[in-house]
């Protein structure tokens, strides 16, 4: 039978996706499962291969149909050696082989990349960053990756640790994410929200103030981004204070990115693209005062195109070998 079909793992610090697609970015069949709910990296690898081989069941096709495998994971990873390396997001996968393992269990090529930089690639072949020759790829989801594409072509680094802008330090202090207060990734990210929402929070029920949507301290602590973006689509002063906040050190980290890079545009997904109506105005503010305008005129901000498929039709485009 013809090798028609592609294997696609999206695999991130909440949940984990297996699909089957082809060339076209279309897909055919897709489960998904809580990645923390496993016990650990072998055995959420066990459980990617049976779903994998529970989708083939259900649309009646063999592995042999299959051309090839590609895997989008948070970095950072040694791509090369297929190796997934200490990711802040996964905590636990160290020095995982993946690559040789999944070839193991399926007979196949299998590729792994960087969940930004596919994401990046996915945006430029079939979403809002077609056309462009440079162009920037935010995640800003559970954390904060950004993917290159630089007079059009992937840019990865001398060792695959470009884009990862979650690492800069916007603040002496605030949110952690990726190992440091204040960073990037702490002030735009899902956990980076939550932290500064339980702060905000607890902060002005201290001071006597009353938070609808999270009237107490211990409701506080528990905080999930997702409470604060349903609250702030409510109109809830507070919830939009925070996203707000979190908008303008986007703005902060944005400005960076637009002056060393001169992008044609920088597209975001994750929550930038839910929240989008309360994060963007305050990051365009801050963008516009702080960027080079010469480079922030001829700079697009826009949500990913692909919307939440964006995640499935990056690791395509890993297996494809587009990266």
């Amino acid at each position: 039978m013809a090798k028609d079909y592609l294997l696609g793992i999206d695999i991130g610090g909440t949940k984990c996706a297996v699909l089957i697609g082809d060339r076209g970015g279309r897909v055919y069949k897709r489960h998904a499962f809580p990645t923390r709910e496993q016990g650990g990296p072998y055995d959420v690898i066990t459980k990617i291969v049976e779903t994998a081989n529970l989708i083939l069941d259900e649309l009646s096709i063999s592995i042999d149909s299959i051309d090839s495998i590609g895997i989008s994971c948070g970095g950072p990873l040694d791509v090369k050696r297929g190796i997934i390396m200490s990711p802040p997001n996964l905590p636990g996968w160290d020095q995982i082989p993946i690559v040789d393992i999944l070839k193991d269990k399926f007979q196949k090529d299998v590729f792994i990349e960087n969940d930004a930089n596919a994401c990046a690639v996915a945006e430029w072949k079939f979403g809002a960053g077609r056309g462009c020759s440079n162009m920037i790829f935010l995640t800003f989801g559970t954390g904060l990756g950004a993917g290159l594409i630089l007079d059009g072509r992937l840019y990865r680094g001398t060792n695959d640790m470009a884009g990862e802008v979650g690492h800069i330090r916007l603040a002496s202090d605030g949110p952690v994410g990726y190992g440091k207060a204040g960073s990037f990734e702490g002030f735009c990210s899902g956990g980076g929200i939550a932290q500064l929402a339980r702060d905000e929070i607890i902060s002005r029920l201290r001071r006597g103030e009353t938070v609808a949507f999270c009237p107490t301290e211990e409701k506080a602590n528990s905080i999930t981004t997702m409470d604060v973006g349903l609250a702030a689509s409510k109109g809830d002063p507070v919830a939009i204070h925070i996203l707000k906040t979190s908008g303008r050190y986007l703005g902060m980290g944005l400005s960076i990115l637009v002056d060393i890079l001169n992008p044609q545009r920088i597209i975001i997904g994750g929550i930038f693209s839910r929240c989008r109506e309360f994060i963007q105005p305050a990051a365009e503010e801050i963008l516009k005062k702080e960027a080079l305008s010469p480079s922030y005129n001829n700079c697009q901000i826009l949500p990913a195109g692909l919307g939440e498929e964006i995640g499935d039709i990056a690791s395509l485009c890993v297996a494809m070998g587009i990266i």
